[in-house]
């Protein structure tokens, strides 16, 4: 008050004056301003960098694998018959084919096209989880922790494919945002935010609802409006639950799935025993939520839940709990900021970026890193056959054939009765096994795609149909194994 009458009574010039007052105006506002650049860094750096390693090397050196033929295949085709295919077969993956149809609808991209969407939400994850970071641990937690998430191998490998799991992620990360704005304010508005949220990624994916477990865990350990959670997390339930139930009648889509190994169990032990050695380096935390009872149960209890129920039915793959991934990039930035000093975030910053340049980030960009490459299988198909010879698929599944039918355009296929698109199914419908005999004998040449590991066997009697005539009536002329697939080529006797 003092120096406000000084001012006003003071007989210096008014040029004087007046500068002193506007730069003591102004202070607080650059103050804001520099505050508001800070927030806005923890987020936009991750997710430039994110953006940034999500593009490099995108195309694979234009490989491409069978779940991925599937995604291009089936978002080319019209909504009428994605929807006609839902009803077949593979409706938890509905609403990502109907995403991807709108994206090719607007740009046909290609490759980059396919999975482009994972790239951005890769990055839209690392922005979330370092404001995540900011808001629990402070601003260089934050940073730190947005940094960690696109240079996990897991992350930048799901940035660069065409599937839903990068998508779930990225609306995990801001589910658990809005969680955290529920809890502090308990609006009715933040609860049903959070709640749209939470559908729309089960929806994606119906394994994201052990994330809505995981932050059940959360909200218990807080000890804090767990009523008003609990009726949001029936009512994602109930909104889930349609499509749950329906797609348990396609279970078959998941007969692949096989009980847990001891790799699988070790990287899940490893993972885990990280995530609470990270807890142990943090910093003091802010607010009523701290980061290790967030980020713990993310990282931990969706792994862990499908490892436990695998006796039952073993439903445990790796990138279904991808999100988890979440957890891991927090405590890990929180212990990083614990462990560095003001001075050396920057240096962190750039160990952590040259990270994504080594071996194993180099060789997640090649067509080795996936299980299979139906652009691999189509060229050696082109090489081993010429016109007119006959084609065969053992098992019946065409995802050889979804995003590169010109390289069989060549071929007879021999036991196909109507094409994926045509039929309503992910891979076609074939003839009966005794039309298949008739129809084999008549070929000189015959190719057969035959999936050698990883698929159920067929058990509608065409597949022995296939290899009886086989037997019967030709030889082997040559043999070659491309990633998953083998390719046999047979012909009459004295042909080859």
């Amino acid at each position: 008050m003092r120096t406000s009458s000084r001012l006003v009574t003071s007989s210096e010039p008014a040029i004087v004056t007046a500068p002193l007052l506007a730069a003591r105006a102004t202070r607080p506002a650059s103050r804001s301003t520099s505050g508001r650049s800070a927030r806005h860094a923890v987020a936009l750096v991750p997710a430039a960098i994110a953006v940034a390693v999500g593009l490099w090397g995108i195309r694979r050196q234009d490989s491409l694998w069978s779940d991925e033929a599937v995604t291009y295949e089936v978002a080319h085709r019209s909504t009428s018959d994605i929807w006609r295919l839902m009803a077949e077969a593979d409706a938890v993956h509905g609403l990502h084919y109907f995403l991807m149809h709108a994206v090719f609808a607007s740009w046909e991209g290609g490759l980059v096209a396919l999975r482009l969407p994972s790239v951005l939400a890769v990055a839209a994850a690392a922005a979330g989880v370092g404001m995540l970071g900011r808001r629990l641990a402070g601003p260089r937690a934050g940073l730190l922790a947005g940094l960690v998430v696109p240079l996990l191998p897991a992350m930048q490998r799901y940035a660069q494919e065409g599937r839903s799991y990068a998508l779930v992620c990225a609306l995990m990360t801001w589910g658990t945002w809005l969680l955290l704005d529920a809890l502090d304010v308990g609006s009715r508005k933040r609860w049903a935010g959070y709640g749209a949220v939470m559908l729309v990624a089960c929806l994606l994916h119906e394994f994201a609802v052990l994330g809505l477990i995981a932050h059940g865990v959360t909200v218990a350990l807080s000890r804090r409006r767990l009523r008003p959670w609990a009726l949001t997390a029936a009512a994602v339930i109930v909104g889930l639950a349609p499509l749950a139930l329906f797609s348990a009648t396609q279970s078959g889509q998941v007969a692949w799935i096989g009980a847990p190994d001891a790799s699988d169990l070790l990287a899940f032990a490893v993972t885990a025993l990280l995530g609470i050695a990270c807890t142990l380096l943090k910093r003091p935390l802010r607010g009523p939520v701290g980061l290790p009872a967030l980020a713990l149960p993310l990282l931990i209890v969706p792994a862990g839940l499908l490892l436990a129920l695998s006796p039952l039915r073993p439903l445990y793959v790796d990138r279904y709990v991808l999100f988890g991934s979440i957890g891991l990039a927090l405590l890990i930035g929180a212990a990083l900021d614990r462990l560095t000093s003001r001075e050396t975030v920057v240096t962190a910053s750039l160990v952590a970026a040259a990270t994504a340049l080594l071996p194993s980030g180099q060789q997640l960009r090649t067509p080795e890193s996936r299980s299979d490459d139906v652009t691999a299988v189509a060229q050696a198909v082109r090489e081993m056959t010429t016109p007119g010879d006959g084609l065969l698929f053992t098992p019946a599944r065409r995802a050889w054939v979804l995003a590169t039918p010109e390289a069989y355009a060549h071929l007879d296929d021999l036991a196909l009765a109507a094409s994926p698109a045509a039929s309503g199914t992910l891979f076609g419908t074939e003839v009966t096994p005794a039309e298949i005999r008739a129809r084999m004998p008549a070929s000189r040449r015959i190719v057969v795609v035959q999936d050698v590991i990883g698929e159920p066997g067929d058990s509608t009697g065409r597949g022995a149909a296939k290899l009886a005539t086989l037997y019967a009536h030709f030889e082997v002329c040559g043999t070659r194994r491309v990633t998953r697939a083998q390719i046999t080529v047979y012909a009459r006797p004295g042909l080859c």
